[in-house]
Order: C-alpha cells, then sequence, then structure tokens
C-alpha cells in the first residue's frame, strides 16, 4: 500500500536511497532535479523502463522504487 503524501512531498526510492519529491512531480523532473542530462540516462520505475518520450507524462507515485542508470560516453 502506497504511503501517504508527507507535506505535499512522496516518498520514493532512487537507487536504493530514501528520497522525497514535490506531489506532482514527473519522471522527467526526477531526472532534473538529479542534475543529469536526459539523453544520458535510463530510468526504470517500479521494474518497468521508462522510455524518454514517456518521461514527462509518467507521474510519480508515494512508495515508486527508481533506478537511474547514466551512460558516459569516451575514446
Amino acid at each position: 500500500m502506497d504511503e501517504p503524501k508527507q507535506g505535499g512531498q512522496l516518498p520514493i526510492t532512487v537507487n536504493g536511497t530514501p528520497r522525497l519529491c514535490p506531489a506532482g512531480s514527473t519522471v522527467a523532473d526526477l531526472v532534473a532535479a538529479l542534475g543529469l542530462w536526459p539523453q544520458q540516462v535510463a530510468v526504470e520505475r517500479n521494474k518497468q523502463i521508462v522510455r524518454a518520450a514517456e518521461r514527462a507524462a509518467t507521474l510519480l507515485a508515494a512508495g515508486d522504487r527508481l533506478e537511474v542508470v547514466t551512460f558516459f560516453g569516451g575514446g
């Protein structure tokens, strides 16, 4: 069962670390809050990949578990 909102904040877990995010946040908002380049990350929400095109429309919910992986290029 989802945990209740805490002062307009949603408790979520990002890469195994508990975190609060503002109610109404999307996956795209989370990526921005983490200071990451959207083109360089893959996001899994509750064991489901969130496609880049769907991040802005995917609302976060209390209790969500997210894994965010950053890609680095080099040569």
